[in-house]
């Protein structure tokens, strides 16, 4: 017999919350007015578990699993347990004994970055204004649970699916559920008979609001959504980056290299009759040597620790992947309002009709205003709306502030980007309904009655002065009971309202400094282009050119892909323009990178390869972006790109590492085992070559790195890595080859004698010209290895040197080696050394191996934008869940 369980007192459908009042929706909850008490809502959180479609967790399994999960390796430790098996336990043994050092090197190094840039993330939180134990404060998006009563406005995520209580002229972008491009309108009556995600009176998680504001009640929460439902069935990971598609092709490069070597160096040993298991690990180990198993390693560890260097600078990066892709910009994007200016907007004044002063526009701007006092603290709407509330004689209780308590408000048509309006209907002192407009100056002007040429001359002139301003009309609305857009029209002006917002003192200095970096600012922003024109002017910034929104949507994407570089200033511009602009922007191949915090900005951050938001943001665009920062600075993001470019610059040197001495020391062993009669290093002894090498190499992300190097942005260049390993690996052979000679025909070596000292120089020469390719410059005079860079890499080499005197040399197949050989063996590496750097210094004057690419090619731009950023649903518990239209 199957049991269904009953819900709960406090658990209910969607659909039928839909189809009951306010009051009933609260009771069937178990809630009230004023939300639940906190210690119901702990006991429900533990019932319902946290407000989340998934929570990342660094699990040890799944780090472990990516370091094992290399074919090569899997095969190498079944060959070895086949020669155990066959009689060679003392070697399988061995073989499994470095495998294991070398999986666990590389496993705690990932797994001590993962924990890391967990712990970063968790400090990236989004919150909901809740109502409980009678008041409204705000709490973690995680701990809502059903019953809560949340608050909506402007710009908000919907956090759960809610059941609509109060409605003020809300509308909700729900394309990610609909895939509707228009937002739905909301309403709180009960309505029975529709579709599960058609029902104007509830709002559902992940959604957006995109008018007006209301009250809601929590009907459920994480994977129970409408939007958890979907995301449940889907299993998508995020497209790959540029930085990840260049690892990946790299990577697939070496395999290709491997598996030829492996297939040519196995099929000689049987040729030539050596034993079949001693060919195959033979083989495998060469495969495993190519193999750049480290690589995730180095990565991860350098992203972690940039990651580390700018949550220190106040920049909160949410992939790691993100941080190279911020060295790689070459044009931001940026708005003005606390970028350029302190974002501290004062009311300065206010100027009649004819443009003398004037208390009449600033009374009705009190009066048309979304905020509120609060404690003596202006509290809700916008910045403008704030300040004209703390405005001298604006409190309540003032003079100004109960001439506008005199009026009435009938009803309230909230601003948005579109309209670039506010306006309210309301009842003056006298009784008599009156309309009352602000807004953009030049819309609300264009909606009025007979506009005298003065009047547009005084507001350019506050422009040229650098002020904000907003305009108010009014006119009589006799008979009107309800208000739409369509209203807004034959009016008259009443006058303008100035508002400051100073320049920052060091704005000018973070632009120049990211200029100097290569990286192009150009403003995008709502404002007037005289005002923002002004405030470059202020800072010391050129401004080349200003073009308004009016003039973009006159152009095609054409001719706007050529107004573009020219132009420093874009004005007046809507949220669908700054879009288009982005995307226009990245035709031209150029890595773009958008600043914004606005619920307009949303899409334009979704579309630039590198969105970045401020913490003070609104949330949907804290969660379209891909950097959020602590601290509204341009010279942060400047930080910010340095150390991007010293990632990858630092990536590339074990690239190139692994390009050229290890491929150069592995065909060096294809080429002996075909003319020699023995192989030339146990398969063990190569195992542990590669390990002591890679131990060498994990320190190279605490590397300097020279400043041409972070200059300009970089990217994979893979003709560039194949040229770099046909050169140096030679170089690298050559030297393997004197080796052999030296050990056969001057010292006479036996078997065990060649293989040892092959080991020795193999691993002085793969570890000390890290010190020549580290740099274009003359290594140690003009470029200097940090700390750990000269001590770990060098301390290999000895290690290496040291091991045929230790007990562990009969072990590992070694004897020590004649004082000759040492004194051989120095020369080489010094003359060796030499060698790289005349070949370093010829190949860097080769044109078009000059640069591994300042600049990527068209093909890989496309390609990247081709892999951009897909939705993600899973959300680490500290920002509850991602959502992305």
């Amino acid at each position: 017999m199957v049991v269904v369980a009953r819900p709960a007192h406090h658990e209910l459908d969607l659909a039928e919350a839909a189809g009951l009042s306010p009051e009933e929706v609260l009771s069937r909850l178990g809630s009230g007015q004023d939300g639940l008490s906190s210690a119901e809502a702990a006991q429900r959180l533990r019932q319902f578990g946290p407000n989340a479609l998934g929570t990342h967790r660094v699990r040890v399994t799944a780090v472990l699993l990516r370091q094992v999960r290399n074919p090569i390796l899997v095969l190498l430790l079944g060959a070895a347990l086949v020669s155990g098996l066959t009689g060679g336990g003392t070697n399988a043994v061995i073989i499994a004994v470095i495998v294991a050092l070398s999986v666990g090197l590389g496993f705690f190094n990932e797994y001590r970055a993962e924990v890391a840039m967990a712990a970063l993330r968790a400090q990236i939180r989004q919150e909901a204004e809740v109502r409980r134990d009678g008041t409204t404060g705000r709490v973690p998006v995680t701990s809502l649970v059903p019953g809560d009563v949340v608050s909506l406005r402007l710009g908000a995520i919907v956090p759960a699916d809610l059941r609509l209580l109060e409605v003020d002229e809300l509308e909700c972008d729900e394309g990610l559920l609909t895939g509707e491009s228009m937002p739905a309108a909301k309403s709180a009556a009960p309505v029975t008979g529709r579709q599960p995600q058609d029902q104007p009176g509830c709002a559902f998680m992940g959604t957006i609001v995109h008018q007006g504001s209301a009250l809601g009640a929590v009907i459920a929460t994480g994977g129970r959504t409408a939007f958890g439902q979907i995301a449940a069935g889907l299993a998508e990971k995020p497209s790959q980056t540029a930085f990840e598609a260049g690892l990946s092709r790299f990577s697939r490069f070496l395999f290709v290299v491997a598996a030829v070597l492996t297939a040519f160096i196995f099929i000689i040993n049987v040729a030539l009759s050596r034993p079949l298991i001693d060919a195959l690990l033979f083989s495998l180990a060469i495969a495993v040597g190519i193999a750049p198993e480290m690589m995730p390693a180095i990565v991860t560890v350098s992203l972690s620790a940039g990651s580390k260097a700018l949550a220190a600078k106040k920049v909160l990066v949410k992939r790691l992947v993100a941080i190279e892709d911020l060295g790689n910009i070459e044009i931001l994007f940026t708005d003005k309002t606390g970028t350029l200016t302190e974002g501290l907007i004062t009311f300065q004044r206010a100027l009649g009709a004819d443009g003398s002063s004037s208390d009449r526009p600033l009374l009705l701007g009190l009066v048309c205003n979304e905020a509120a006092v609060s404690a003596g603290v202006p509290v809700g709407g916008n910045a403008l709306d704030q300040a004209l509330r703390s405005a001298p004689g604006a409190a309540p209780g003032e003079r100004l502030g109960t001439a506008a308590g005199a009026f009435q408000r009938l009803g309230i048509l909230p601003f948005d980007h579109e309209r670039q309006l506010a306006s309210v209907l309301a009842t003056d002192p006298a009784g008599q309904p009156l309309l009352i407009t602000k807004g953009a100056p030049e819309v609300v002007l264009d909606r009025c009655q007979d506009v005298p040429g003065g009047a547009r001359q005084a507001l350019e002139a506050l422009f040229r002065e650098g002020a904000r301003v907003v305009a108010v009309a009014a006119r009589p609305a006799p008979g009107m009971v309800a208000l739409a857009a369509q209203d807004e029209r034959d009016l008259t002006r009443a006058g303008f309202l100035a508002f400051a917002d100073r320049p920052k003192a060091d704005a000018g200095a973070a632009i120049a400094q990211l200029e100097r970096l290569g990286v192009q600012v150009k403003i995008i922003t709502g404002d007037n282009g005289l005002v923002a024109a002004k405030v470059c002017a202020d800072i010391g910034v050129d401004c080349t050119g200003v073009l308004s929104g009016a003039e973009v949507e006159a152009l095609d994407d054409d001719h706007l892909e050529a107004a573009i570089p020219a132009t420093t200033v874009f004005a007046r511009i809507s949220p669908e323009q700054k879009s288009r602009i982005i995307k226009v922007a990245r035709r031209t191949g150029k890595d773009v990178a958008f600043l914004g915090d606005g619920v307009n900005d949303a899409v334009a951050l979704h579309h630039a390869d590198v969105g970045i938001s401020v913490d003070s943001g609104t949330d949907v665009a804290k969660e379209a972006a891909d950097v959020v920062l602590l601290d509204k600075d341009l010279g942060v993001l400047a930080e910010g790109v340095m150390e991007g470019r010293r990632i990858f610059a630092n990536t590339m040197k074990y690239v190139l590492m692994a390009t050229s001495s290890n491929f150069g020391n592995m065909f060096s062993a294809a080429g002996a085992s075909v003319f020699l009669s023995f192989l030339p290093m146990l398969p063990s002894q190569i195992l542990l070559n590669n390990l002591l090498y890679n131990t060498g190499q994990l320190v190279i992300p605490t590397d300097h790195v020279d400043a041409e190097a972070l200059a300009r942005p970089a990217a994979w260049d893979m003709k560039f890595i194949r040229r770099f390993m046909s050169v140096f690996g030679p170089v690298s052979s050559v030297f393997d080859f004197l080796t052999f000679w030296i050990m056969l025909a001057l010292l006479h070596a036996g078997h065990t004698e060649f293989r040892t000292g092959w080991f020795v120089e193999s691993i002085a020469t793969q570890t000390l010209v890290v010190y020549v390719i580290r740099t274009r410059r003359i290594p140690f005079f003009r470029s200097r290895p940090s700390l750990p860079m000269l001590l770990v890499p060098t301390g290999a080499a000895l290690a290496g040197a040291i091991l045929p005197y230790t007990g562990l040399a009969h072990l590992l197949g070694f004897t020590p080696l004649p004082t000759a050989f040492f004194l051989l063996l120095f020369g080489l590496v010094v003359v060796y050394l030499l060698l790289v750097e005349l070949a370093k210094t010829r190949f860097y004057r080769i044109p078009q191996a000059r640069s591994p690419r300042l600049a990527a090619s068209r093909s890989q731009r496309l390609e990247r934008r081709i892999q951009r950023r897909a939705s993600r649903f899973v959300r680490h518990p500290a920002g509850g869940y991602r959502a992305r239209s």
